[in-house]
């Protein structure tokens, strides 16, 4: 039974998550495009979402970055560089100043969409839904840093990053191996994968279109301000 079940969180789940992730994505671009937002609510509690929103975003596109760079590269290409010890030593360091950054400014976002009414009221179940789980996917991460700790010699990270590039190149790995790891880390996957599950339902689909493209384009964007009217003088 055990057997059977790691075989449906670690082989069959990741890849319903990602067909309805990208599927979902077009989908509701194509039929709901008006619904293609992010809902911002920085007229409220604008302080308080301007560095919620700028810790959030920095801490998690670097854990973003560091998780696919981490789990995708294959050993045998990092290791002529550095070491796996060496590798899982930076990625503690690193993971773990970003994953502070980020619960910081999740934190903060959670709280003022949870605690300052005007902003609840005009927030869906699924805003908040969102941000509770990302808000739990980052505990659940910085949790794994002792354990990591632990494992100094990256067999664990090995075991991690094997089963990401088997999932990836659609040669998915023995889910027999992810038996031996501790429960904050397959709780880690789980949730980090309905993630990808609940995105194209969520106000996170503004993350496709993020104006990536405004770094290379040529010339300056014009703003002109506004010509006050010329005021009228009553006739003598």
């Amino acid at each position: 039974m055990k057997d059977w079940i790691f075989h449906l969180l670690f082989v069959w789940y990741p890849y319903i998550c990602l067909t309805v992730f990208l599927l979902g994505s077009l989908i509701r671009f194509d039929r709901e495009p008006y619904t293609w937002r992010a809902g911002s609510s920085q007229m409220l509690r604008r302080r308080q979402f301007a560095w919620g929103s700028i810790l959030f975003h920095l801490g998690i596109l670097f854990l973003l970055l560091g998780h696919a760079v981490g789990l995708l590269t294959p050993t045998s290409i990092y290791t002529l560089v550095i070491t796996v010890e060496q590798k899982q030593l930076i990625a503690v360091a690193a993971g773990g100043i970003a994953g502070v950054v980020c619960f910081i400014g999740l934190t903060l976002l959670l709280h003022r969409r949870l605690f300052d009414v005007r902003i609840r009221r005009t927030s869906s179940a699924m805003d908040i839904a969102i941000l509770a789980l990302l808000w739990l996917q980052l505990c659940l991460g910085l949790a794994t840093l002792p354990l990591s700790i632990a494992h100094s010699d990256g067999s664990v990270m090995l075991v991690l990053s094997h089963w990401a590039q088997g999932i990836v190149t659609l040669n998915p790995v023995d889910a027999a191996t992810l038996q031996s790891l501790a429960w904050p880390y397959l709780t880690h996957l789980v949730l980090g994968m309905t993630i990808f599950l609940v995105f194209p339902f969520s106000r996170l689909v503004h993350i496709w279109s993020a104006p990536v493209w405004y770094l290379g384009r040529r010339g300056y964007q014009v703003v002109r301000t506004r010509r006050p009217r010329p005021s009228r003088q009553p006739a003598e």
